[in-house]
């Protein structure tokens, strides 16, 4: 079975869709863990009485609670927005990818015939 030049360009799009679909996914999965591990640090940091220290690059600066809990609930906003954005060009990716294959699979149906 011989495949044409467009069925050729409908696959190697097909296999460029599910490899950025790859990539997204593998960015939302460092986003929730950063998002995680700003979710800890926020509990560990309302949970503190004494004193607070937040590192910058090699130095460990003391801190005021209250900068470092704003501080910490803005990135965790910020990163959430990421993570929906990721979301939907991850739904727009899938709807993409499904339809490529039906695609892929109405020509392979003709080409048998």
């Amino acid at each position: 079975m011989k495949i044409d030049k467009n069925l050729q360009d409908k696959i190697q799009e097909l296999q460029s869709a599910e490899q950025n679909l790859q990539n997204l996914l593998l960015q939302k999965q460092a986003f929730q863990i950063e998002l995680n591990e700003t979710e800890s640090a926020i509990e560990e940091a309302e949970k503190s009485s004494g004193e607070i220290y937040k590192i910058i690059g090699q130095i460990m600066l003391k801190s005021k609670k209250e900068d470092i809990l704003k501080e910490l609930k803005e990135k965790k906003d910020i990163i959430n927005l990421r993570i929906k954005a990721i979301e939907k060009q991850e739904q727009i990716l899938q709807t993409k990818l499904e339809n490529f294959k039906k695609e892929l699979e109405e020509k392979f149906k003709e080409m048998k015939k």
